[in-house]
């Protein structure tokens, strides 16, 4: 389990604060030439829209679905289990193909079930018995930046859009709705922050806030 703070914040303040991740931090391996990557994510919900209400809510624990893939690549797909619990934040995953995607947005789920994957498998039973379906797609630019004492990653997060219907997903140019034209700053850590990184992304007069990309993007569907 690891803590993550979310902070929303203006173009300026990601001005001042990348500038300090430049001098200390490296950027991940994995972004592009312009130092980010696109994001792709499919998130489940339920008919009474648990998950949702749940974060809007502030449960203390609670849990998220999601299939996600990055850039236009869909030789690397995995659904995702992101769990909260009292603040600290816990992620499984297992790879699924895009064969596989489509079967699942179509509710042809059996073969969860004898894949012998137990994430694949909870998938399956929570598909059933609580009637979680996909729901929103959620995709986004993310600029992100690592520094290895603590483990500590930042992200950067903009551009964030929303697809209306889930059986687009690998659509490619479909028409993304723009949802909040802030950037969302994620610091997250394993046991300890160090102070030096603490101080890069100190954001004067501004404290963590409770903001959810899903949330944003479900008022739109």
């Amino acid at each position: 389990m690891r803590h993550e703070y979310k902070h929303r914040i203006s173009y300026e303040d990601y001005l001042v604060i990348r500038s300090r991740l430049k001098v200390l931090a490296k950027q991940d391996s994995h972004a592009g030439s312009d130092g980010k990557y696109v994001i792709h994510s499919l998130y489940f919900d339920n008919l009474s829209d648990k998950a949702l209400r749940e974060k809007l809510d502030g449960v203390n624990r609670r849990e998220k679905f999601r299939i996600r893939y990055y850039n236009d690549d869909t030789d690397y797909i995995c659904l995702e289990k992101k769990s909260k619990v009292y603040g600290l934040c816990g992620k499984e995953s297992v790879p699924v193909t895009r064969e596989e995607t489509m079967k699942i947005c179509n509710g042809d789920i059996s073969f969860l079930l004898t894949s012998g994957k137990p994430l694949l498998q909870e998938l399956y039973a929570k598909m059933k018995y609580q009637l979680l379906r996909p729901r929103v797609i959620v995709d986004y630019e993310r600029e992100p930046y690592v520094y290895g004492a603590g483990n500590v990653r930042v992200t950067f997060d903009s551009n964030i859009r929303t697809g209306l219907y889930h059986n687009k997903l690998f659509e490619g140019e479909y028409a993304g709705v723009p949802t909040d034209e802030c950037i969302i700053m994620e610091v997250k850590y394993d046991a300890f922050l160090p102070e030096i990184m603490e101080k890069a992304v100190r954001v004067p007069c501004r404290q963590a806030s409770a903001f959810s990309k899903y949330a944003a993007c479900r008022m739109y569907g």
